[in-house]
């Protein structure tokens, strides 16, 4: 394990901690050492490798898109273990250089060391809950390591996918999930015969086993409707709108047999093109009367928007926010400005922000550290625990007393809103859904 492997997996398990409110893993895999090649999606980009290392045990190397693997940050990435894969449009010579690549997997592989590669390619720039066509790269890596083995040790595909809430938002949740594994050697006959078309079929059944571990929704149109379904009914994947009795892996199995069902239904069915119609146009009244879809959920429950609640987080919290936002909101509010000039697109900035503000924060909360041992208390093992729990912890205060000022804002806006139309829309629109959909 290199140096920077080893630091990162403790640093960004602990920003994964804050960043994500729940982090839950279905089927992991729990040995150290796995001759695995881990076929993810690629759901978030930048975020995508931090989620799968810092949570699972197996010692792993990233493939990385060769185009951002040079100059002064080679060495970072070697340090972090990561190893560049060339595409056809790096170069007349991309085949060359993966020959080489090959070569360093094949030596990770064989000292059980295990791969992380996102089989889609690339990730979307607004995220949806699907999954793209997959290459061939890890089944091309998993089979040349085995020759090269001479097809003497076991050499593994695990099909995996990671599920967010929504990535872009702090304070989500994710789940991972890991398929069944695929022996490569047991295609060793199929493979010395025909190598393409073995190829072809295990790609086929790794792309399907992908699926089944996220919520894929094979009409990229049908996207928002099934995303809709989830708000109203509050028991799927997300991040908003849901049932906070409900698990998080009750409600991705609930948003993946949604979706399952939305893909089996014909394109043409006047049912459900009436009922996504009639969501579409609930929500758009929504966003245009600025009224968020948990306020008429309150109020169908409640008969009144109530306040309370937030005035006592207000009061209660204000201490502790006040601390958070000298630990915090310098460092913070810097970075994240800085991040959205300089990434152009937004898929990058979560997973950016997450790793650099780590560390500008701990870099700018050193002050503390000093200014406790100085005039708190002259003990340095007690100034590291605060410096290691104070800032993190009063950080999350300050954000959600920031989102509760907020929250009051728009429910006081809302109060001459006509709600009791709102609310009896929605009971329609429910009872609709649930004669239709026999999932609902």
């Amino acid at each position: 394990m290199r140096p920077l492997y080893f630091v990162l997996k403790i640093v960004l398990n602990y920003s994964n901690r804050l960043y994500h409110k729940r982090h839950v893993r279905v089927n992991a895999p729990k040995t150290f050492f796995q001759r695995t090649i881990y076929a993810s999606n690629h759901a978030s980009s930048f975020f995508d490798p931090l989620v799968i290392a810092v949570r699972q045990n197996p010692i792993v190397h990233f493939m990385t898109r060769a185009d951002i693997y040079n100059g002064y940050l080679k060495i970072v990435f070697w340090l972090a273990q990561m190893i560049p894969i060339y595409r056809a449009q790096d170069g007349a010579d991309a085949v060359k250089k993966n020959e080489e690549v090959f070569e360093t997997c094949y030596r990770e592989l064989k000292r059980g060391k295990g791969l992380i590669l996102f089989a889609e390619g690339f990730t979307d720039d607004v995220f949806i809950r699907r999954l793209k066509p997959i290459k061939k790269g890890s089944l091309r890596i998993g089979f040349f390591v085995c020759e090269r083995l001479n097809w003497s040790k076991k050499i593994y595909i695990q099909p995996t996918g990671i599920n967010y809430t929504d990535p872009s938002k702090f304070r989500s949740s994710v789940l991972m999930s890991y398929g069944e594994k695929i022996c490569l050697n047991d295609y060793k006959e199929d493979y010395i015969a025909n190598p393409a078309r073995t190829l072809v079929n295990l790609t086929k059944r790794v792309e399907k086993s992908m699926q089944e571990q996220i919520t894929h929704v094979e009409n990229i149109d049908w996207a928002p409707f099934h995303e809709n379904i989830m708000r109203l009914t509050r028991k799927g994947m997300n991040n908003e709108c849901y049932d906070h009795s409900i698990s998080l892996k009750s409600r991705w199995k609930y948003s993946r047999e949604l979706a399952l069902w939305m893909n089996e239904q014909e394109e043409s069915n006047e049912k459900i093109i009436a009922l996504k119609e009639k969501t579409e146009i609930y929500f758009e009244e929504l966003k245009k009367e600025k009224i968020e879809e948990n306020f008429v959920y309150e109020f169908s429950k409640n008969n009144q928007l109530s306040l309370a609640k937030n005035y006592l987080m207000l009061i209660a919290g204000f201490p502790i926010f006040l601390i958070g936002l000298i630990h915090g909101a310098p460092s913070y509010f810097w970075f994240k400005s800085f991040v959205e000039k300089s990434f152009k697109r937004r898929v990058f900035w979560s997973g950016v922000k997450m790793v650099g503000g780590i560390f500008i924060a701990g870099i700018y909360n050193l002050l503390f550290l000093f200014l406790f041992h100085a005039f708190v208390y002259p003990s340095w093992w007690l100034a590291i625990a605060y410096y290691l729990i104070v800032p993190g912890i009063t950080f999350l205060v300050m954000h959600a007393w920031l989102k509760n000022l907020k929250e009051i804002k728009s429910k006081k806006l809302c109060q001459s809103k006509d709600f009791e139309s709102l609310v009896n829309k929605r009971a329609e629109l429910l009872k609709e859904i649930h004669e239709v959909i026999p999932v609902a």
